[in-house]
C-alpha cells in the first residue's frame, strides 16, 4: 500500500461454503433480496427507539428522501441533502447511512472520512469507475443519485460527515456455529427458526436487534461471527503481510485510523471490507486509489480477506 492509495471506504438462507470458488464472490458478503422479500406494512403504529422522544411511521421509515434523528443531540444539525436530499433522483444521505454516519453492514460508515475522500468517491460513482461485483445490490442507488448530485451537495455531505467522530458498535465474536440467516434487506438477520450452522471461513454481521436497526436508529449496535483464529492471522496480515500483502499502516497510519487525506480502516464492518478488498482485486472498484490498492490485494484469498475484516473490525475506530 503506498502514501496516498486511496483504499477501503467512504435477508434467502446462505448455505455453508468453506471457500468462495475462483472468481466467485462470497455470498455472505454480497446479500442480495430475494424477489419475494415484502417490505413491512404500513400498520397505524408509530415506531419508537430507546432514549429517543422522537417517533416515525412505518411509512417515514421508508422514505428515501427522510433521515430519521432520533438522538438529535448525538450530531450537529443536518444538511439538506443529508436530512432530505432532493427529488426526485437524490436521496437523503442520512436514509442509508444514517443521520450521523453509522451505517450498518450493507453500507459505509462514513463519520470521520476525510471530506475529499468522501467527494471522490462520489465522483467515481459518477463515472463508474466504482460499481459491484454482485449486480442488483442496494450500491446500484448510489451509481444512479450520484448521476444527479451537484457539486455543491456532494462538498456539503462529505464536510458534515467527515466532522463526526466514529462510534463503536460492532462485538466481533470467534466461533465455530453460526446462527442460520436470511436477507433482511441487503443485510442478513438471524432465521426465526433458532436453527444454527457451521460458519466454516464466513464472516456472519448481523443487527443484534432487528427492529431497532430497520428503525434506522443511529445507536444500533451489530455482532459479527467469525471462525476462530481469524483475528490473529488478520492481525499478523495486517501488520507483516504474511508474503501476500504490504503492511497497512504504511498508508493508514500506525493505529489504522487514516493518515492524511487516507481512510481509517479500524473499526469498520467486516463485510463491508471484504466487499471493498474483492472488488478492487477483479476490477469492480476501479478508481485511481483502487488501482494503487491492486498490488496490495492481488495474492489475497477470500479466507484472507475475511481474516483481515475480522481483525480491523475488532478494533475501536
Amino acid at each position: 500500500m503506498k502514501r496516498h492509495v486511496l483504499a477501503l471506504t467512504i435477508g434467502c438462507c446462505l448455505s455453508v461454503a468453506p471457500l468462495a470458488a475462483a472468481g466467485e464472490p462470497p455470498a455472505w458478503a454480497y446479500p442480495v433480496n430475494p424477489p419475494d422479500l415484502k417490505p413491512r406494512a404500513e400498520d397505524g403504529v408509530m415506531r419508537k427507539v430507546p432514549d429517543s422522544s422522537a417517533s416515525y411511521s412505518v411509512t417515514q421509515l421508508r422514505d428515501r428522501f427522510i433521515a430519521p434523528v432520533w438522538h438529535p443531540g448525538d450530531h450537529p444539525a443536518l444538511p439538506k441533502v443529508v436530512a432530505e436530499g432532493r427529488k426526485p433522483n437524490v436521496f437523503a444521505c442520512g436514509f442509508c447511512h444514517r443521520a450521523d454516519g453509522p451505517g450498518g453492514p450493507e453500507n459505509a460508515s462514513l463519520a470521520g472520512l476525510p471530506a475529499g475522500y468522501i467527494v471522490q468517491q462520489l465522483a467515481d460513482y459518477k463515472s463508474g469507475a466504482r460499481k459491484t461485483s454482485v449486480p442488483k445490490r442496494n450500491i446500484e442507488l448510489m451509481m444512479s443519485l450520484s448521476k444527479d448530485l451537484t457539486d455543491e451537495e456532494a462538498k456539503a455531505a462529505a464536510a458534515y460527515f467527515s466532522s463526526l467522530k466514529p462510534r463503536s458498535n460492532i462485538k466481533v465474536v470467534e466461533t465455530d456455529t453460526v446462527p442460520k440467516t436470511s436477507v433482511a434487506g441487503w443485510f442478513l438477520a438471524a432465521s426465526k427458526s433458532g436453527d444454527t450452522e457451521p460458519i466454516g471461513e464466513r464472516i456472519i454481521e448481523m443487527p443484534e436487534d432487528v427492529e431497532r436497526f430497520e428503525n434506522r436508529d443511529t445507536r444500533a449496535r451489530f455482532v459479527a461471527y467469525v471462525p476462530k483464529g481469524s483475528v490473529a492471522k488478520g492481525a499478523e496480515l495486517v501488520a507483516t503481510g504474511g508474503g501476500k500483502t504490504l503492511q497497512c499502516s504504511i498508508c493508514h497510519g500506525p493505529d489504522l485510523k487514516g493518515l492524511g487525506g487516507t481512510p481509517s480502516i479500524s473499526g469498520r464492518s467486516p463485510s463491508y471490507v471484504v466487499r471493498q478488498l474483492y472488488d478492487i482485486q477483479n476490477g469492480a472498484r476501479a478508481g485511481s486509489g483502487a488501482q494503487l490498492m491492486k498490488a496490495a490485494v492481488e495474492k489475497l484469498s477470500v479466507e484472507d480477506m475475511a481474516s483481515i475484516a475480522a481483525y480491523l473490525a475488532s478494533r475501536a475506530p
